[in-house]
């Protein structure tokens, strides 16, 4: 996340970008964009400012720095950014949703194949090897994040406490809401905070007991909406910090799913292109067929689009602000350690023996050291794990 104030500097390209051409690049971006957020956002770029010009690089950095201040995944936000830049509102919802259709409609055909076909022994096989090949995909994303967002000492404290709130069960919303006002307050007034540090304790209490929901039996369309919709209101950081949110609410809440569909969810995204997101896509589908993965699609994704129609205008007050930087510093931090302990708790479930821990080892050695794209690495070891229980 950059807190630096960056002007929007305008193209050099004035002129309005067909909505065709737009519907044509972000159909070809989601559906050739793998290896997550980092290389969706390469593409785009060498797609829409070095092949086409339609902004400049400068431009292009500033809608990048801008994704962080606002919910959702930033690579689709970056979609919708560049959209709504050269073909105005109609732009906006043309480059949001050919970038998310081409990923949608794969993983909806696979969702539907899994509640065929998934307790097959074929299927359980690939899904076998490919489960710590996530978790090792997960843990490159912690150390890269990690490296950018812990700027201080006391943001490292930040992630520390969030991590142990966490741990005990506390509400993932509270989590990154105690995150952003901790490094606010210390940021501006530390000493204030050191002598007032005894009263959060009952606070912290309370909010624990908050986290507690009793379950609400099988799902609803409504009521998925309403989940998926408040899941992409205030998921803040990586897409990966939605498997803490979705683990919180469909797995220890509600039990709509069990942890194992939870970690094929995650794994079926890590096969396809295209937004992370789209996990809610497969999960819609398990849980109540097309038309629950049309509902939760839709309750992930439209926040996003109110987000950035809403903010593209106050992005350069928002992006001055001291203050939205000290509480986006605190909530990056507290996004990770989310991912942190969400990472422990499914890998307890991916690695289950000799195979998946020297899978998962070597997956996050071959991620960290030689960077390799993590799509070639899952369909690796989706043969691996087919031909081992073959």
């Amino acid at each position: 996340m950059s807190t630096t104030s960056l002007p929007l500097t305008p193209s050099p390209v004035q002129e309005r970008v067909s909505l065709k051409a737009i519907a044509l690049v972000f159909l070809k971006l989601g559906t050739v964009a793998f290896g997550g957020p980092a290389a969706h956002i390469a593409l785009m770029n060498e797609e829409v400012v070095r092949k086409r010009a339609w902004l400049t690089e400068q431009e292009f950095l500033d809608y990048l720095s801008a994704t962080n201040f606002i919910p959702g995944p930033n690579s689709t936000e970056m979609a919708i950014h560049i959209g709504h830049r050269r073909a105005g509102w109609p732009g906006l919802l043309t480059a949001g949703s050919c970038f998310i259709l081409p990923v949608a409609i794969v993983v909806t055909a696979i969702a539907w194949a899994y509640v065929r076909f998934g307790t097959l022994p074929q299927a359980e096989g690939l899904l076998y090897a490919v489960k710590p090949v996530v978790i090792a995909v997960v843990i490159q994303a912690l150390w890269k994040l990690g490296r950018t967002a812990i700027k201080s000492k006391w943001l490292a404290a930040v992630a520390a406490i969030a991590v142990v709130l966490s741990a005990i069960g506390m509400n993932e919303l509270l989590v990154l809401l105690i995150g952003g006002m901790l490094a606010l307050v210390v940021k501006v007034k530390l000493s204030e905070l050191q002598r007032q540090k005894a009263s959060w304790a009952p606070f912290l209490v309370f909010s624990q007991g908050a986290a507690v929901a009793p379950a609400i039996g099988a799902a609803g369309l409504w009521p998925m909406f309403l989940i998926f919709a408040k899941i992409g209101s205030v998921l803040f950081g990586s897409g990966y910090v939605l498997l803490a949110f979705l683990r919180a609410d469909l797995v220890e809440r509600y039990h709509w799913l069990t942890q194992q569909q939870l970690l094929d969810a995650v794994a079926v995204g890590q096969f396809t292109p295209g937004p992370v997101f789209t996990t809610a896509t497969f999960i819609g589908y398990v849980l109540h067929g097309g038309s629950g993965a049309l509902v939760a699609t839709l309750g992930i994704f439209l926040p996003v689009f109110f987000f950035v129609a809403v903010t593209a205008p106050l992005l350069p007050k928002l992006r001055s602000s001291t203050t939205a930087g000290h509480i986006l510093d605190g909530i990056n931090v507290a996004s990770l350690a989310l991912m942190g302990v969400v990472t422990w708790q499914l890998g307890r479930a991916a690695i289950v023996d000799v195979p998946t821990l020297l899978i998962a080892i070597t997956s996050a050695v071959l991620l960290l050291t030689l960077r390799i794209n993590s799509a070639w690495l899952v369909v690796a070891a989706g043969v691996f794990g087919w031909l081992h229980h073959g």
